[in-house]
């Protein structure tokens, strides 16, 4: 199989409230393909109905030039590999919440340390009290671990990692994590996925740089799609959301702000002494010369 998704004029209804409307696009094989937009674009929806835990309202979506209702569910689910935003958390052990990443494989404790080693788990586990042999929750154990949401995210990423499927399903895969966290979990799903087609959707628009193809939804439309460059040169509506989320990650002493427009950019707060560009150095104790860093540069402290 080839595993190219295709959407046609796809709508989702739900009693009364059209959560995607007329959406048209294609995920061809071996794409990180981005879905992005503000709550209640229709983003999930549409990564449920990729799946074909819902079915759409009208409209078609096929895979490989076929219609996905007519595969058998269960050949069509060992396709995807998929971590929702509302992901499982199961009172079993360690190493039992990674192997449900695909139950039809033998358990084997290398596969299963390389899955958590990939989503960058391996630190905590081993501070664990029994390791990977840990029961989590205290439902059916008394000695159960409570992890924090971070934690137990990361598990959830291991399970996509140990998965084999041909398409990995991310909504939000790294929501719990911190910045940092987030874009060491990207690289290594870039590092590690092969040939793998990847689509996912993300609120941190600095993952959708990576993406060979950006979709953004807004109110269940369809209104841009390109790669990062592509869009930014539109200004359009990703330029907006991405120049106004870049200006929160933006801080003073960052050196790199080639992906910020200059005109979203924050201005710095000149060093002691130093007039701010645009302003007279008339009077100045340095007698009126410019900036030594020269207009336009970054001074590093």
């Amino acid at each position: 199989m080839d595993n190219i998704l295709t959407v046609e004029h796809v709508s989702k209804s739900y009693t009364g409230h059209k959560a995607l409307d007329d959406v048209s696009l294609e995920v061809p094989r071996g794409a990180i393909y981005g879905l992005l937009g503000p709550n209640g674009a229709g983003k999930t929806t549409l990564i449920k109905l990729l799946t074909r835990l819902y079915d759409p309202t009208s409209g078609v979506i096929l895979l490989d030039g076929r219609d996905i209702r007519d595969y058998d569910p269960s050949e069509l689910y060992r396709l995807f590999g998929i971590i929702f935003q509302d992901f499982g958390k199961y009172a079993v052990s360690v190493t039992e919440n990674i192997h449900f990443g695909d139950i039809r494989k033998e358990v084997k404790e290398e596969e299963i340390r390389k899955a958590a080693e990939e989503a960058d788990a391996t630190d905590y586990i081993g501070h664990l009290p029994n390791g990977f042999d840990t029961p989590l929750m205290r439902i059916f154990e008394e000695n159960g671990i409570e992890l924090s949401i971070g934690q137990w995210q990361k598990l959830a990423i291991a399970r996509a990692f140990y998965s084999d499927s041909d398409v990995l399903i991310l909504d939000e895969p790294t929501a719990s994590l911190d910045p940092m966290a987030e874009q060491e979990i990207f690289n290594q799903f870039d590092r590690l996925r092969a040939d793998k087609t990847t689509i996912f959707v993300s609120h941190r628009l600095s993952s959708a740089t990576v993406a060979s193809k950006i979709a953004v939804l807004e109110y269940g439309k369809l209104i841009e799609e390109g790669d990062h460059r592509t869009l930014m040169a539109k200004r359009g509506r990703y330029y907006e959301l991405f120049s106004t989320q870049a200006k929160r990650y933006v801080t003073e002493g960052e050196a790199v702000l080639e992906e910020v427009p200059e005109d979203v950019r924050p201005h710095r707060v000149p060093p002691s002494g130093m007039p701010p560009h645009g302003h007279s150095n008339v009077g100045h104790p340095n007698g009126g010369h410019p900036h030594p860093m020269g207009a336009g540069k970054s001074r590093k402290e």
